[in-house]
């Protein structure tokens, strides 16, 4: 039994059907958005089998009952997205019955099959010839299961483009689809899968091709993820390296083989195992060098045949960006919590220079360049975050320590144990310095200039204590703690 343009189908293709005006003995009304709701469609879905007043109710009402119920949903999503379309358009795929018919059968599932997915019909089909037309209480459930998410994710899709830009809403029900299983969490004792939003035309995976290596697991995704972030806001060839979702080096240059070098030689005891994200493709003197380090994930956009050879056989993970487009800016930021969601926007963009401070001292253009450049950096350390750098190549990164001081020394230590001068580089802090003591240890290392926040209740001491070096600070009045 069946309506509209499916029972059409369904008669071209000479399957015998049944109109649903047949049987509910009203026409289809309204334009076709009345057609399923009816006690004669319902209650044929909904009887409980096993129970003699219902199937007594269905007798005296001459309601047939039904054993399964396939129903595609209008494609809302899909008319939604479309550029330039209409609200009466949209909301004219708005699907009332099919929802009703889906949620009824699932319901019921201890008598009905409910059926909402192409990718189910043939595993259903098998099952009904292989057991004369009957399904296990399993499958059933099953799929019931599979409904209930299906019509929730459609009223979400629904309800987010009800609230259009509104920034947070009174209810938030984000929907997410599974893309991927993955081996474990970050330890193996936890299970994992990868999800992605609905809705957002790119995500972490999307127009991903893996080329090689061992499936990917949580820890690779959440560096990888962390690596395209930071990538992405540098525009000449760079090279990111990313170890535990901070990064460990990072550098840009003319030349992506040289960005990848300077890279590797910030921090190369740290880079062993790491994440290498690249925005430029590789070629075969950049592959013939990635295959003498050991590097988890490798993501660029494209590679040289001869650059695959050299790294055949490699245990890298290997990763195709086949489309190339930026990461969507609109997204909201997720942080689960116990028993809770905390829920932010990203934290896109920077200030233009000509709205930063210079506060002390005199800036050459190279030296603008090298704040600039550690600033991006910085904003993806975790708090409290350190980064020196000095012509487009990190140095030393202190991340994740509980006082900035700190912070300031595990990036001086890690950069004077690697062999870095620190003459003439460049500090970013992606927050104010709450006393002088950290940036007193910079300047006795070397640093010629600092770019930081500010709104310290201490900053005149602080500037104090850069112009007394016949150092440079500048301000940007704009802070990004990433916890």
């Amino acid at each position: 039994m069946s309506s509209g343009g499916t029972a059409a189908a369904l008669g071209e293709a000479s399957v015998a059907v049944t109109r649903v005006e047949d049987v509910t003995g009203f026409p289809e009304l309204l334009d076709g958005r009345v057609k399923t709701l009816h006690p004669m469609i319902h209650a044929g879905i909904l009887a409980r089998r096993d129970r003699p007043e219902d199937v007594a109710a269905l007798a005296e009402h001459g309601v047939e009952p039904f054993d399964l119920v396939c129903v595609n949903l209008y494609p809302f999503e899909h008319v939604a997205h479309r550029l330039g379309v209409e609200d009466d358009d949209v909301i004219e795929m708005i699907d009332v019955g099919g929802p009703s018919l889906l949620r009824a059968a699932a319901k019921n599932h201890a008598h009905v099959v409910p059926v909402c997915r192409p990718e189910d019909y043939e595993g259903v089909l098998a099952e009904l010839r292989e057991r004369a037309g009957t399904t296990t209480p399993e499958t059933r459930r099953r799929l019931a299961t599979v409904a209930f998410a299906a019509t929730a994710a459609y009223d979400s899709s629904i309800s987010r483009w009800f609230q259009g830009e509104e920034e947070l809403p009174e209810t938030f029900v984000p929907t997410f689809d599974r893309v991927l299983d993955l081996a474990y969490g970050e330890n193996p004792h936890q299970g994992a899968a990868y999800y992605a939003e609905r809705g957002r035309r790119t995500h972490l995976l999307s127009r991903v091709e893996q080329l090689s290596g061992k499936p990917l697991s949580f820890n690779n995704l959440n560096d990888l993820s962390a690596g395209r972030l930071l990538a992405r806001e540098l525009d000449h060839p760079a090279c990111v390296i990313v170890k535990h979702a901070n990064p460990c080096g990072v550098a840009v240059a003319e030349r992506i083989e040289d960005a990848y070098e300077r890279a590797l030689a910030a921090d190369p005891v740290s880079a062993y195992g790491g994440v290498v994200v690249l925005n430029r493709g590789v070629t075969a003197a950049l592959g013939a060098a990635l295959a003498k380090q050991f590097v988890e994930v490798l993501f660029a956009p494209g590679y040289d045949e001869q650059a695959m050879e050299a790294l055949a056989g490699r245990s890298a993970r290997i990763l195709n960006d086949t489309e190339r487009r930026a990461l969507v800016e609109t997204e909201r930021d997720y942080r689960r919590v116990l028993g809770g969601l905390l829920v932010q926007d990203r934290d896109w963009g920077l200030p233009e220079r000509e709205h930063m401070e210079v506060a002390c001292g005199e800036i050459p253009q190279d030296q603008w360049l090298d704040l600039l450049f550690t600033w991006r950096v910085v904003k993806h350390v975790t708090s409290n975050a350190i980064v020196l750098a000095r012509r487009g190549q990190t140095l030393g990164i202190g991340a994740g320590q509980q006082s900035r001081v700190d912070a300031v020394r595990l990036a001086v230590e890690k950069a004077r144990a690697l062999g870095h001068s620190l003459e003439g580089a460049v500090l970013a802090s992606d927050a104010f310095f709450p006393f002088a003591d950290g940036v007193e240890v910079a300047l006795e290392a070397g640093i010629a200039a600092i770019i930081q926040p500010g709104g310290s209740k201490r900053d005149d001491e602080v500037k104090e204590a850069v112009s007394r070096a016949g150092r440079a600070m500048v301000l940007t009045h704009q802070r990004h703690f990433r916890h």
